[in-house]
């Protein structure tokens, strides 16, 4: 038994580790390919075209969200849950791939057919319609590929999503900028549709690849008979369409209510602190997050493997952010000096406090995804969809009204200690989760590696503040680097399994 659990738990480190690697590669590459055709896009068209591709993104989606009716984790959490069982995996797969080309369909109807209202309510005018019927096709088929995606993903299908991505995404950036070039203005809706279709075309490659090694019983669909598993997937997909409004509802509310009680500065200053952050952690929770869901949910049935799977993800999740939010806190005056201006210095402070709460966050994401894998819709509503974010909105409004700007960060770190309690309580009378005894280290390890890097940033001295910062968080990647090494290397026959004891 012991040695059985070390092998599973290595397999875990192995299969976490793998995921992010790929996975984080590629959205920096990405991230890298978007700075470049931003770059092109400016140099071509200058800020009016910037503004008008921008709206047009925006419109754009706008609609795929509301469209693709937050079907898409609905549908990694129905192929990843059933794809050891061929009949199983068949259906799923049928019926999503339905569902994905009707809400397509209707995504670009609602485009084509709303063409001039939209134009009129994006830019003031009727004669931007022609452009919102030809973004129609875009939207289909951004939904459409987004959709694909979503069937790779629970079919776990780590390395050809890597390089799918990646080749649609490069594709997509040397067939598209030419069009800036030849057609001005003209040109921006044609190269959002060349890159949609280069998307749609490397995923579905990429999906019938996957399946042609893979058992499955194809069906006949039928709405009549396949109606069950339809109104799970949509009713799961509206439980996340609802979360995902609310969330934008109190971000919303929180922008109003700085510009209610201080002004539009701190509106810009809070936004630029924020996007920053996003930017160093987004990446690392949008690779994790394809990689664990998937597995979490092909084990939810299981109270005992998904407590082990939860509590390796806590602990490598400890280990790879760990270093990231180091050099957050270390470098937050240089980022903000070469990504914004010197007018957005005095959100420095802020912006450490935020990466103190992006560890949190990071210890506290694993846990969240519990009760959507268990499909328990009503828990899920409840902890992400309201009381995380009114949590987030009350506790950020009560920062910024007893200390100011700084306030926003206090209050960011308080939220994310509490929703780290909440979550743990509730997971565990649930579903008898418990934090297990490697879990624990690894939560404790990160956590005090971040705070004394962000202790170290108050100090009077300069010179001393930044040479234990960067200590640490040299110290930090070393620390990450030795206990992820370790947590990879095969446990021998005859070692014993820390793992054994629960906290």
């Amino acid at each position: 038994m012991i040695n059985s659990h070390s092998r599973k738990n290595t397999d875990i480190y192995r299969s976490i580790l793998k995921g992010f690697s790929l996975f984080g590669s590629v959205q920096v590459l990405q991230i890298i390919v978007n700075l470049v055709r931003g770059k092109l896009v400016a140099i071509f068209l200058g800020p009016e075209g910037m503004g008008i591709s921008a709206l047009l993104t925006s419109a754009s989606q706008t609609i795929q969200r509301f469209s693709s009716l937050g079907l898409n984790l609905a549908i990694v959490k129905e192929v990843a849950a059933g794809k050891e069982d061929t009949g199983t995996l068949g259906t799923a797969l049928g019926v999503a791939r339905r569902l994905i080309l009707v809400t397509s369909l209707f995504g670009a109807l609602v485009c084509m057919l709303g063409s001039r209202w939209l134009s009129q309510a994006t830019f003031e005018t009727a004669d931007m319609a022609p452009m919102f019927m030809l973004l129609g096709v875009a939207v289909f088929l951004t939904i459409l590929y987004n959709g694909v995606l979503a069937l790779l993903q629970g079919l776990h299908e780590v390395g050809r999503i890597s390089k799918a991505s990646l080749v649609s995404a490069l594709s997509g950036l040397l067939l598209g900028v030419p069009l800036y070039w030849w057609f001005g203005y003209d040109g921006i809706v044609p190269a959002m549709v060349l890159l949609a279709l280069t998307m749609a075309i490397f995923y579905t490659l990429a999906l019938r690849k996957a399946l042609r090694e893979r058992t499955h019983q194809r069906i006949r669909f039928s709405w009549q008979s396949h109606r069950p598993v339809v109104v799970r997937l949509v009713m799961l997909g509206l439980v996340l369409m609802v979360s995902d409004l609310i969330g934008s509802g109190c971000t919303y509310a929180l922008n109003i209510f700085l510009n209610a009680t201080g002004d539009i500065d701190t509106v810009g200053l809070y936004q630029g602190a924020n996007s920053l952050t996003t930017q160093y952690s987004g990446m690392v929770f949008s690779a994790l997050a394809l990689d664990y869901f998937p597995r979490l949910s092909a084990v939810a049935g299981d109270n005992v493997e998904m407590r082990r799977v939860v509590n390796r993800q806590i602990e490598m999740v400890g280990y790879i952010v760990t270093p990231i939010v180091c050099a957050l806190i270390l470098t937050a005056p240089l980022v903000i000096e070469i990504l914004l201006t010197s007018r957005f210095e005095s959100v420095t402070p802020l912006m450490r406090w935020m990466g103190l709460g992006v560890m949190l966050k990071a210890l506290m994401f694993p846990l969240g995804y519990i009760a959507f894998a268990k499909d328990n819709k009503k828990v899920f509503l409840w902890l992400e969809g309201i009381t995380g974010n009114l949590l987030t909105l009350g506790m950020s409004a009560a920062g910024f009204m007893f200390f100011g700007l700084i306030g926003l960060g206090y209050g960011m770190v308080a939220d994310c200690c509490i929703c780290c309690i909440i979550y743990y309580c509730v997971n565990r009378r649930l579903y008898d989760f418990r934090l297990d005894t490697r879990a624990v280290k690894g939560a404790v390890v990160s956590a005090l590696l971040c705070i004394t890097t962000f202790a170290a940033s108050f100090l009077p001295s300069a010179i001393i503040s930044y040479t234990v910062m960067g200590t640490v968080a040299v110290g930090s990647a070393g620390v990450s680097a030795y206990m992820l090494r370790r947590r990879l290397k095969r446990v021998p026959p005859s070692a014993p399994d820390d793992n054994a004891a629960d906290a």
